[in-house]
């Protein structure tokens, strides 16, 4: 009786699934192991991608104003460097600045990180106390500011500030009449104007050239009740206490104000106050109400006729570099005329 095909093969198919049954557990476990090897590792992508610099300025220690600098004085370097955008991002290494230009030797300076304000605006970087050159010449001069990532990507940007060794000394000084005309009273102005714009809290602390609240006095500089001398007109703190550094202003005449003994008169130190305010180059206080005087006290009059008024400044006030003004004395332009 011949076999059948099945009883021939069958006895191969046994051995040779026996011999898969026992090979299976050794190849599972070459692929299911779970030593390391360099050869199957997949790393991270790189970060290509440079910080931003997205603000660089520059400005005097002194505060406020950015942007001028005077040779010899101190100065800060401001940035912002925006969020490290790398894939994964590597993070911020350094911040520095470049300011050959300003401070000889002083080719790099590290920013540290921080919450710091210059004129209003808020910065996350700033340079120790840099201090300018001496003999760096005037004009606008170029720094840069370069952030770099912890895997070397770095950019850089460009910045600018005023190198100003220049003085603002006294350029104008003018009235403006609100009534009769010769006559100091509420509603009336005195504008004084520098050569160029003036720090406001230079003037007064935490000033910030907005309309704040003052005293004005004119003084009588003549003798029994005589105009020998010419009435001059002084700023006050808003108590009327604490004389403020815009100097005197010599009204020309001695006519305004008369007083037995001298004395003077008052606007704003009590009523409605006298208020100060500085846009641009120009100083603005406009006269509150009139101080009614006592029985012996100075009181106002009509200026009879015309005359120049002449203001003299302190050395108080500084520019936007720090330049202390001139006490040079100034005239009032124009045409000869009763003030007020």
């Amino acid at each position: 009786m011949r076999r059948s095909r099945w009883s021939r093969t069958a006895p191969a198919l046994l051995a040779a699934a026996a011999f898969g049954l026992v090979a299976i557990p050794a190849t599972f476990a070459t692929f299911a192991s779970e030593a390391e090897s360099a050869g199957n590792q997949i790393a991270a992508a790189a970060d290509f991608r440079p910080p931003q610099v997205t603000a660089a300025v520059l400005g005097k220690t002194l505060g406020s104003a950015t942007g001028f600098v005077k040779p010899g004085s101190t100065y800060y370097v401001y940035a912002n460097v925006a969020t490290d955008t790398g894939n994964p991002a590597s993070g911020i290494d350094t911040v520095t600045a470049d300011v050959a230009s300003f401070s000889a030797g002083s080719t790099t300076a590290a920013l540290a990180p921080g919450s710091y304000t210059a004129a209003g605006t808020s910065y996350g970087y700033r340079s120790p106390a840099l201090t300018a050159g001496a003999a760096v010449p005037e004009g606008p001069t170029a720094f840069t500011v370069t952030a770099t990532d912890n895997v070397l990507n770095a950019a850089t940007l460009g910045g600018s500030a005023v190198i100003d060794s220049t003085a603002p000394q006294g350029a104008d000084a003018q009235t403006a009449n609100a009534g009769s005309n010769g006559l100091a009273e509420q509603g009336d102005a005195i504008v004084l104007t520098f050569s160029e714009p003036v720090e406001p809290h230079s003037i007064l602390a935490g000033w910030s050239g907005a309309a704040t609240n003052v005293a004005a006095r004119i003084a009588d500089n003549g003798l029994l009740a005589l105009p020998t001398g010419n009435d001059t007109v002084q700023i006050y703190d808003s108590a009327n206490k604490a004389l403020l550094p815009l100097g005197s202003v010599d009204l020309g005449r001695g006519d305004y104000v008369s007083g037995l003994l001298g004395g003077h008169i008052r606007f704003g130190a009590s009523g409605t106050p006298s208020t100060m305010s500085l846009s641009g180059s120009a100083v603005t206080i406009v006269l509150g109400t009139y101080g009614t005087p006592g029985l012996f006290e100075a009181f106002r009059t009509t200026a009879a006729g015309a005359g120049t008024m002449s203001w003299s400044p302190t050395a108080t006030p500084y520019d936007r570099a720090g330049n202390t003004a001139s006490t040079a004395a100034t005239a009032e332009t124009g045409a000869v005329d009763r003030d007020f």
